[in-house]
């Protein structure tokens, strides 16, 4: 059987699920289709509409689509909500890049206030845990460093990351925000934690202050 008259299942099994289209996906999550339309036309369906948000859905707008019923509808949030979780726990993350979080950190992209949250780091750039530290209003978050740096002191990291999300969509950084990073690398040249990063997260994508702003790090390693 040639590749293109491969079940999605079936596909999977010999290529991975990585050779998957999102329609093939979708089809496999949601099993069935229903009366008026297959399961292909159904996933095409919840496709087309998922390319088209930049939030999480949710049950009203997915039963919206075309032939999806509330059974099929929890599926895809419940999917949604654990690829954004991305099986805390259970997978050591190694940061190399900035990148390597993004996948991790996702569900910030849909957020509708600021989140700033941390990660702690081990000898080995691996995470040892995230922690939110606070959550604001739809354009600013207050945040000080006894609350951040308590948690890095009680996880023994050697080095932590700040992450924050732009609900406005853009990932350039604020005047406030590069004041923010300042002053947590001061507080983490006191307690020999620095910090090697703040990462801006966005639906546009990711911006790391290190790459932009090195001198700010590098002042106070």
């Amino acid at each position: 059987m040639s590749e293109q008259n491969l079940l999605p299942r079936e596909k999977m099994q010999q290529k991975g699920v990585g050779a998957l289209n999102n329609e093939e996906l979708l089809a496999l999550v949601l099993g069935s289709g229903c009366s008026n339309c297959d399961v292909f036309q159904l996933s095409r369906n919840l496709s087309d509409y998922l390319s088209t948000v930049n939030e999480f859905p949710t049950m009203k707008e997915l039963l919206k689509v075309r032939g999806l019923g509330r059974a099929k509808a929890s599926k895809v949030l419940a999917c949604l909500e654990l690829s954004s979780r991305y099986m805390l726990g259970t997978r050591a993350i190694n940061v190399i890049t900035p990148e390597d979080l993004e996948p991790r950190l996702s569900y910030l992209k849909y957020e509708n206030q600021e989140h700033m949250v941390l990660v702690t780091l081990n000898s080995s750039n691996v995470v040892i845990n995230i922690h939110e530290l606070t959550t604001g209003l739809v354009n600013q978050t207050l945040v000080h460093p006894r609350e951040t740096f308590v948690h890095a002191i009680e996880d023994r990291a050697v080095s932590v990351i700040l992450v924050h999300n732009h609900p406005s969509g853009s990932s350039e950084p604020s005047e406030e925000d590069l004041q923010l990073t300042r002053m947590m690398c001061s507080a983490g040249k006191i307690v020999q934690i620095p910090v090697i990063d703040h990462l801006i997260i966005s639906r546009c994508g990711l911006t790391s202050l290190c790459r932009m702003y090195p001198d700010i790090f590098e002042k106070f390693l």
